[in-house]
């Protein structure tokens, strides 16, 4: 099944990388199209590439990926085997602003083939502009993170869905505190286990 996804995904990502749908096409060096394991398990969609993203063409990289590596291995996932992970948009936005919604909009295509190709049961939304582009204006990342969407109001059918801090803000919020975002994050990892492993 792996290798028929892997596939149709590459075939997609044929065409993205000579995508020129948008401005950020001028100054991306690389288009950063997705990493880990093409699976319909469990999906990752952070929000968009940064510096060292960029430079590699690997989402997730940089210090914040590290961290993310870090949340996953802390119950048994590793992008390697276990999740795919990809963005809202492929290229970087300069100076790692927020994608504008032209941006996502001309990204969009991508972004759907990726997700119905691989018809995941679980999407994690890391961050509030992947929360935003997917379920629509639900309430900023504080309010919606470690709660359940259900996909089929998404138009994604057999899809559990759960926001969840990017790994990006919780390196600024340092403090493992009972209620502090790390504490929070580790909270909504456990339960994201507990859902993965009754699939």
């Amino acid at each position: 099944m792996e290798t028929d996804l892997t596939v149709k995904l590459e075939q997609i990502k044929k065409k993205c990388l000579n995508c020129q749908k948008c401005d950020l096409c001028k100054t991306r060096t690389n288009i950063v199209f997705s990493d880990g394991v093409p699976n319909n398990k469990l999906m990752l969609i952070g929000e968009a590439p940064g510096y060292w993203e960029d430079k590699k063409g690997i989402p997730f990289v940089g210090r914040a990926g590290q961290l993310l590596d870090k949340i996953f291995e802390c119950v048994g996932f590793s992008r390697n085997k276990d999740v795919y992970i990809c963005n809202t948009v492929k290229c970087r936005p300069p100076e790692n602003r927020n994608p504008l919604p032209d941006e996502k909009e001309a990204c969009r295509e991508y972004l759907d083939e990726q997700i119905k190709i691989l018809n995941p049961k679980i999407i994690l939304l890391c961050g509030g502009v992947a929360v935003q582009s997917i379920l629509g204006d639900v309430g900023g990342i504080t309010k919606v993170r470690g709660k359940w969407f259900n996909g089929s109001e998404y138009g994604l059918e057999n899809t559990k869905i759960m926001p969840i801090f990017h790994p990006a803000y919780l390196l600024r919020n340092d403090s493992r505190e009972k209620g502090s975002p790390k504490w929070l994050m580790w909270q909504d990892i456990k339960e994201i286990k507990k859902e993965y492993d009754k699939l």
